[in-house]
């Protein structure tokens, strides 16, 4: 599977051609998932398989088949030699063993490819690397997809588009697929622009209402400010590396071949399409927005997918990131400052919503950030895993609310919820699960990876990272919190929405049960090994560390280190999320605490207005960025048009009508008019000279007659 992972994003990018194709025919238009579904199934299955020989891989491999990386599997890969630019990193020389080379043995990504296209004497390839990083991938979209489209059935159910739904599903797993599986720089931007294609389609599904439409631009006009960072990074790396390979790139920039102002130039045009795609601050207003769209949507690409799509590029560039940020010689840098200000940022916006996505939206900005500080303070390993683990509780959560949504009048306004966990059991518990994960709480997944990044924060690659500890350890807290005061607006107190809320059927609670699972064991891929070895699961400690993280070129960084687990640290982490959850249950359930600040606080009131109004961003784009230019161009084009192109084609107008009177007097009534009246006079001055012989008289037409024949006798007989 390793060296046909290419069918991975084929096969759903054939299902959305045979949904568009056939849908309509299924089922009145009904059964498109009769298509997507069995192959989003079977894509799972091969990302599964993808991952057991991955791992197998790696423990085959020994310091003798590392040398000179001519391995059998390397050759059947079509990786060539060291010096194929297709060839994937390799740092022992010639002859030398992995040890030799001052290294442990470890196993060669998986790279095919072929020339898509040529280009004044360059080979554009076309291909798929495949190493830990990517198959990690593989299995956390091949999954939550298969889910979404599941859930789907039942939640999008006699939709009148339910066929474009389940095509363009298919079409953004494809997308993401592609862009997870590239080897080179050019097949990550086409990647990348197809998920947000995608993402624009799904998010303005029902685009008869504005605000879908207009959430729908807004999110693909704000990824397009961070493209333009996109583009140009990835022009100073081909042109500072001279090729478009991964493994090249990540190669020099490791080796210190590339110098580092233009490492570091590429890394901040690059953090600016992390910023768009990963909702990182400021570029982050589009996502909340984004929740207009369907809640599967919402799932598959704002918990798992699409928004993860930033900080994969990180990791799969992490050394161009690396070396330009310093971050293994600083001890605060762009890249972490970033992601530890954005998860304060988002975790805070949380606390005032009152639509439960968009709670989970600023949640998933603020989770995003944690991901970016992790790969900003060297925590790669970290950041990888909880990219893992928040996709399952994440995704969970999303579906959990439109669960609640579906089964109670079909709305996310928690004002019109409460006492849901009554009627809704199964939504309830693993909302709960899900939450507890998030808010990383022992032994839940959530709490596993979190520790891992704020260790990582703590001890840094020299002298650790405090800020970013600050903030890590202050958005646990945050996290904690308002996710509680989620659960007691929806499922505590009493119903104050309409209808009768239900329990969702199994196609929906199915999934939620799935992902609740993985919310709960999830850390398992992970732990420590001293965790791992006291509770008899001793081959699952560390198992990112060991088949996901790309130590061949890690390995160049001579400051590069994992940092070792802290007791002392997980207990702090653990206890400020447990007094999160205490401070919000004293403050709702027991109604403690200093009730409306608001009305007795001026300061309280404005602050919580400044989070209401979202730090007024949005009024900065919109309000004064967007209609301090628009209104000016509108105005100037008006001037434009009335003065310039309405003259122009007055002129024209002007001009036309009085060549047209002047044809018309000239030549129409001078020249045409007076031919065809001259014609007609000679032709009646010509009847009037023949009415003469035309008298009625017989005999005067028979000697006519009789004197032309002679004169005709007369001329043959004097011819002939």
């Amino acid at each position: 599977m390793l060296e046909n992972a290419y069918l991975i994003p084929l096969l759903p990018g054939l299902s959305f051609l045979a949904i568009l194709l056939f849908g309509k025919r299924i089922k009145g238009g009904q059964g498109a998932h009769y298509i997507g579904v069995p192959v989003l199934a079977v894509v799972w299955v091969l990302s599964l398989v993808a991952v057991f020989g991955w791992i197998n891989r790696v423990d085959d491999v020994t310091p003798a088949t590392e040398a000179g990386a001519t391995t059998h599997e390397t050759a059947a890969a079509g990786v060539g030699t060291a010096g194929d630019p297709a060839s994937p990193v390799v740092l022992a020389a010639e002859g030398e063993t992995g040890a030799e080379a001052g290294h442990e043995a470890v196993a060669q990504p998986v790279i095919r490819s072929a020339t898509w296209w040529s280009n004044a004497g360059e080979n554009f390839r076309i291909g798929t690397l495949v190493d830990g990083l990517s198959v990690t991938l593989l299995f956390v979209v091949s999954t939550v997809s298969l889910l979404v489209h599941i859930y789907s059935i039942e939640y999008v159910r006699g939709d009148e588009r339910y066929t474009h739904y389940y095509a363009f599903l298919s079409f953004f797993s494809a997308a993401m697929l592609f862009f997870v599986l590239s080897q080179n720089i050019i097949q990550m931007i086409v990647g990348w622009e197809l998920v947000g294609v995608s993402s624009f389609v799904l998010i303005g599904h029902w685009w008869e209402s504005l605000d879908n439409s207009n959430a729908a631009m807004k999110a693909f006009m704000t990824n397009r400010v961070g493209d333009v960072g996109l583009l140009v990074g990835m022009i100073i790396l081909y042109f500072a590396a001279g090729s478009f390979e991964v493994p090249v790139i990540n190669e020099m920039a490791a080796s210190g071949q590339i110098r580092h102002l233009l490492l570091l130039a590429a890394a901040g045009s690059l953090t600016a399409a992390v910023m768009s795609k990963s909702g990182q601050f400021p570029l982050h207003t589009w996502l909340p927005d984004a929740m207009a769209g369907p809640t599967p949507v919402s799932a598959l690409i704002h918990a798992a997918t699409m928004v993860v799509a930033g900080v994969y590029m990180v990791a799969r560039l992490y050394p161009v990131f690396y070396e330009g940020y310093s971050i293994g010689t600083s001890s605060i840098n762009g890249l972490a400052l970033l992601g530890g200000f954005t998860a304060f940022m988002a975790a805070a916006l949380a606390f005032v919503q009152w639509d439960i996505k968009k709670v989970l939206a600023y949640s998933t900005i603020s989770q995003l950030g944690y991901m970016v500080m992790a790969l900003g303070v060297g925590a790669w390993t970290a950041a990888i895993f909880h990219l893992f683990t928040h996709a399952l509780f994440k995704a969970c959560l999303f579906l959990g609310a439109g669960s609640v949504s579906h089964a109670s009048h079909h709305t996310f306004d928690m004002r019109e919820m409460g006492g849901l966990r009554k009627v809704m059991p199964h939504t309830y518990k693993t909302f709960v699960l899900a939450s507890l994960a998030l808010a990383g709480v022992f032994p839940l997944a959530g709490f596993w990876s979190k520790d891992e990044i704020l260790v990582g924060a703590m001890r840094g690659q020299q002298s650790g990272y405090p800020l970013m500890l600050f903030f890590g350890l202050l958005v646990a807290f945050m996290t904690a919190a308002y996710m509680t005061r989620v659960i007691w607006y929806t499922f505590w107190g009493e119903y104050r929405g309409h209808g009768t809320p239900h329990e969702s059927p199994a196609l929906i609670t199915g999934p939620l049960w799935i992902l609740a699972g993985g919310a709960v064991l999830g850390g398992l891929v992970n732990l420590p090994s001293a965790v791992a070895d006291k509770i008899g699961l001793g081959g699952a400690a560390h198992l990112i560390e060991t088949y996901a993280e790309p130590v061949r070129y890690l390995d160049q960084f001579s400051t590069f280190s994992v940092a070792a687990p802290s007791l002392g640290l997980a207990l702090t982490g653990l206890a400020l999320a447990l007094g999160g959850i205490l401070a919000v249950y004293l403050y709702y359930w027991r109604r403690l605490g200093p009730h409306g600040l608001t009305e007795q606080s001026v300061w309280a009131r404005r602050g919580y207005t400044f989070l209401v109004n979202k730090y007024y961003l949005d009024h900065l784009y919109t309000g004064i960025i967007a209609r301090g230019v628009r209104g000016p161009v509108a105005q100037a084009a008006y001037w434009v048009n009335q003065n310039v192109i309405d003259r122009i084609v007055n002129l024209v107008g002007e001009s036309a009508r009085e060549t047209g009177r002047w044809v018309y007097t000239n030549i129409d009534q001078g020249v045409v008019d007076g031919t065809v009246n001259g014609l007609s006079s000679g032709a009646e001055a010509t009847g009037e000279g023949l009415r003469v012989i035309q008298s009625g008289r017989v005999q005067q037409y028979g000697s006519l007659l009789f004197g032309a024949a002679a004169v005709l006798a007369i001329i043959f007989t004097i011819v002939i």
